[in-house]
């Protein structure tokens, strides 16, 4: 069965269905279909996307909320690079964590389908993940990550601003809101959103290098 064709059953119906449904997605190989970036693109924007959960995440306790709130505390008193990835890879891992096996299974078969740059098949997924849990805040982060590699800024910037409301500190939404206003030659927006991901992450990869540039563009060099 198409994917296409399974994700138009009602997805809030019942959780069982949503579990039976999310087998088959499994199952379904990826196409053979690769989505090219277009040939204009500078290189850089090709390599470029926002701050990703990195591929192993550590196991968490339940206690969610005060987990983070001191998570982000530790990640800004990190005394070098090694502790702050280590914090950081911890509060992926709270973000990412579901009660949902069904989630589960279909935020694996979106990475899956990112990975091979299947950008409409997880897009599919990931509307049907939103639908079934509106609550959980990194279906629609993962999903602005996938219109911003489409380059549909208008869709992103849609699920980036749920994302901050659901989770003001995140700082992958927060970077990748910059990188868009970037494209979008909106040099003081973005400069605003990078430096607010710093101000949470200071260890973000490239993120300083960025704010660099666009503050020489913004508010010019030193004298």
């Amino acid at each position: 069965m198409a994917v296409r064709a399974i994700l138009r059953f009602p997805v809030a119906i019942r959780l069982g269905c949503c579990a039976a449904a999310a087998l088959m997605l499994v199952a379904v190989p990826v196409a053979a279909q690769e989505t090219r970036p277009a040939p204009d693109k500078p290189l850089k924007r090709q390599l470029e996307k926002p701050p990703e959960p990195p591929s192993k995440l550590p196991a968490i306790k339940a206690d969610r909320t005060r987990g983070l709130d001191f998570l982000f505390g530790a990640l800004k008193a990190a005394p070098d690079e090694a502790s702050a990835k280590h914090v950081e890879a911890r509060i992926w891992a709270q973000w990412m964590t579901t009660p949902s096996e069904t989630v589960q299974l279909l935020m694996a078969r979106v990475k899956a389908a990112v990975d091979a740059k299947q950008f409409d098949i997880a897009l599919q997924l990931l509307d049907a993940i939103v639908k079934l849990r509106p609550d959980y805040t990194e279906a629609w982060n993962r999903r602005a990550t996938v219109y911003y590699l489409k380059d549909d800024y208008d869709h992103a910037l849609h699920d980036i601003e749920q994302v901050l409301a659901r989770e003001p500190r995140h700082f992958g939404a927060l970077a990748g809101l910059g990188m868009i206003m970037r494209d979008l030659g909106d040099d003081k927006r973005a400069l605003d959103a990078f430096r607010k991901a710093l101000a949470i992450n200071p260890h973000l990869d490239k993120i300083p290098d960025l704010i660099k540039t666009l503050t020489e563009k913004v508010e010019g060099r030193d004298i």
